[in-house]
């Protein structure tokens, strides 16, 4: 019988954010589950697309196999992990190890792009201080977001990373399952030699799109096979949000000899340096992306990506220079969503259906330039932000965004609507206006609060899928981040400025 211990550890870090991660923002659910401890980390995961989930469900099915759950916890991508969240939660995994007795391994749901307030690679200090208790013998498996931020001690702590293969991340529940099969080798006494290679420039996200070029044909070229004497391969995309040294894409290589890892890393990295000019944001201004909307005579809604705005990407979810083109461009039969405002929300819960009040929606990070917008609203539909999501990636997990209202401006020239909830949360499913009442194939427009992630709910529905550049704090075109801390000589972005 093997005793495995298992953890979750889930943060995106965007060092540009307005607000940090707290240890109450990893208590608390909002798209996927609050902070699990015990038995709870595996009944409250389970039936979710989450790699822990799919590591349990691979390990259930083995007989010789006893699972140790100790903690699992994520929070919305933010500003840095406070030393007081990091600290908490980190313990708890750590009193889980030292707790468990005789181990034989570990299984990690980490994320790859953690950045503490006094750690640039939270999963490394992680990962470093296990160590220190297991030593360096014991098989650690772990599984990382297509954006992680691939570092030396990550590579070097851990015994395999397994990292998501598609954007939007409908393979997460799978890649928990491939992480197994790692630790499968480890535990079978295997020897697996690792490599890794960053590449010299940095790709927004709105670029690193998996279902399109360039993208589609590298992750093509990662091997599906994991048996015994196969090399394993991944890519992590990185998350260029996060000013740290390692940011950037890189790849990771195990094999049964070092010349076999080293190979399998090079020839990767050499495939992503030939696909630099592929790269393409296909950003468009938000007046630029508002027209070509309302002109589009299609019979299906144009899809606008308020990329730069994603909460999934650690930005603030309340920015309004995107509702505004909309107005000003006098657009019809729009909506927007999902814009973060508490205050707003109450309000209208308070009003009522039928409501109209006038306020300053949004804006409220204290972000330069990031105002908010002064406007007279009709409350249309009222909903508590409790529904079960009906899309790919967040299958089998419950929304839990507070109180939800769907507003439509009052003016004479525009026909658009916003729907605000109470916490941020990224606009990837399609539930997060169906819920509330919105009929989305009746709609000219849908303008959403996401980068990419929103593609395998809303691409069936859609058009055609527009990238507006409106002001927000998931920097998509990289030349102007001011980074500190990124090492020299890499390429802000695709043939960008060298660092």
């Amino acid at each position: 019988m093997h005793r495995i211990l298992i953890a979750g550890f889930q943060h995106e870090t965007n060092t540009f954010g307005a607000t940090k991660a707290k240890f109450k923002d990893f208590q608390e659910a909002d798209g996927w589950p609050g902070l699990l401890q015990g038995d709870n980390v595996i009944s409250g995961t389970a039936g979710i697309n989450l790699p822990l989930a799919g590591f349990v469900e691979a390990a259930q099915q083995a007989a010789n196999i006893e699972l140790l759950p100790a903690v699992w916890a994520s929070a919305e991508p933010s500003s840095y992990v406070t030393d007081d969240a990091f600290e908490q939660i980190s313990q708890m995994i750590l009193d889980g190890v030292a707790s468990a007795g005789q181990l034989d391994g570990i299984y990690l749901d980490l994320h790859g792009a953690m950045v503490t307030e006094s750690h640039e690679d939270g999963e490394g200090e992680l990962l470093s201080r296990i160590r220190a208790i297991v030593g360096n013998q014991l098989p650690i498996a772990v599984s990382l977001d297509l954006h992680a931020n691939l570092t030396s001690r990550m590579v070097q702590f851990a015994s395999s990373l397994s990292i998501f293969r598609t954007y939007p991340h409908i393979d997460m529940a799978d890649t928990g399952i491939r992480a197994y099969a790692m630790l499968r080798r480890h535990l079978s006494g295997e020897n697996l030699y690792s490599a890794i290679r960053q590449a010299p420039f940095l790709v927004p996200l709105s670029a690193q799109y998996t279902g399109a070029t360039p993208c589609q044909e590298l992750y093509s070229l990662l091997s599906v096979e994991n048996g015994a004497n196969t090399v394993v391969s991944d890519i992590a995309m990185g998350f260029p949000p996060a000013d740290i040294f390692d940011a950037g894409p890189a790849v990771v290589a195990y094999g049964p000899t070092q010349a076999d890892a080293d190979h399998e890393a090079d020839r990767l990295i050499e495939a992503i340096k030939a696909s630099e000019d592929l790269f393409d944001s296909a950003l468009l201004s938000p007046t630029a992306a508002v027209s070509k909307a309302m002109a589009a005579n299609g019979a299906r809604p144009v899809v606008i990506a308020d990329v730069q705005d994603n909460p999934g990407a650690g930005a603030t979810s309340d920015t309004t220079g995107l509702l505004k083109t909309l107005v000003d461009c006098k657009a019809q039969k729009a909506v927007l969503g999902l814009l973060n405002d508490p205050e707003t929300a109450a309000k209208a819960h308070a009003l009522g259906v039928g409501g109209i009040f006038s306020v300053e929606l949004g804006g409220k990070s204290g972000l330069p330039g990031l105002d908010p917008y002064h406007a007279t609203f009709k409350v249309l539909a009222l909903s508590d932000g409790r529904f079960s999501f009906s899309g790919a990636m967040y299958a089998g997990a419950r929304a839990k965004i507070g109180p939800t209202a769907l507003l439509k401006i009052v003016d004479d020239t525009a026909d658009v609507c916003v729907v605000v909830g109470s916490k941020r949360c990224q606009c990837l499913d399609r539930a997060i206006f169906t819920h509330i009442g919105i009929e989305l194939e009746k709609l000219k427009i849908i303008a959403l609060k996401s980068t990419v992630h929103f593609r395998d709910d809303f691409e069936p529905i859609a058009e055609c899928i527009l990238h507006a550049e409106a002001p927000g704090a998931n920097y998509c075109r990289l030349d102007d981040v001011p980074y500190q801390r990124l090492r020299p000589n890499v390429r802000r972005g695709p043939r960008g400025n060298l660092n």
